[in-house]
């Protein structure tokens, strides 16, 4: 498995969606500078605490990944299936199943990894911030630190599974058009941040979301054997 995720990491050239996700990092960590000195963004984000803020910034980085994710998942699958070029792939004597599970475990695991490294660059940079100008007056004490990494790491697997839901859309026409869509739809969903407040702050909303995802990737994978690209 790990041999076939290699492949595939060197055949999408992975590095250039390791720089994206570079950019779109530096991205999220300039705009919650300018939500943190903009009066009218301040208005409606008032960061009064450090719960609120990285809250904000956890919903950002979910909704970027989740769309990040749906890109990746249209190359290395979607558009291999609207091209034709994955029966090429079955005509090797490569299990079906395992080739497709290495795709979406790189799918899963980009996100992961993705969105805890954001969030923990994007926090690290306000906090930089906060000790120059004071958003927060509050100290950041280790039990909030602590506190704050597992939300920010159980929001990440939560995250790296329901961001798989778009392959069912995709997967339908093959279309990557309806992949990319849907994962729009669905930060739309699950990334409104009213006051701090997120449906993903209620905990059975990311569980059943991931649940929902993993049981689409079983799905996707479950009847490879069977199905005829072809047609």
């Amino acid at each position: 498995m790990l041999k076939l995720m290699k492949l595939e990491m060197r055949k999408f050239r992975i590095g250039g969606y390791v720089w994206g996700a570079i950019v779109a990092n530096i991205l999220i960590l300039g705009f919650i500078f300018l939500i943190s000195f903009t009066t009218e963004f301040k208005e409606e984000l008032p960061f009064n605490s450090y719960d609120m803020v990285f809250s904000v910034i956890d919903t950002f980085v979910r909704a970027t990944y989740i769309v990040f994710a749906s890109v990746l998942i249209s190359r290395l699958i979607i558009d291999e299936y609207r091209s034709k070029s994955i029966t090429v792939l079955f005509m090797y004597p490569i299990n079906r199943k395992k080739l497709i599970a290495a795709k979406l475990l790189i799918v899963v695991l980009f996100t992961l990894v993705a969105d805890i490294v954001a969030n923990l660059f994007v926090g690290l940079g306000f906090y930089i911030l906060n000790l120059s100008v004071s958003v927060i007056p509050e100290p950041l004490t280790g039990a909030i630190a602590v506190q704050l990494i597992l939300k920010f790491m159980m929001s990440a697997l939560a995250t790296s599974f329901l961001s798989l839901i778009p392959l069912y859309f995709g997967m339908r026409k093959h279309s990557i058009a309806a992949t990319i869509v849907s994962s729009l739809i669905v930060v739309g969903i699950i990334c409104q941040n009213v006051n701090g407040f997120t449906l993903y702050s209620i905990i059975a909303v990311p569980i059943g979301f991931a649940l929902l995802g993993a049981g689409i990737a079983y799905m996707a994978i479950r009847n490879i054997e069977h199905v005829d690209v072809l047609k």
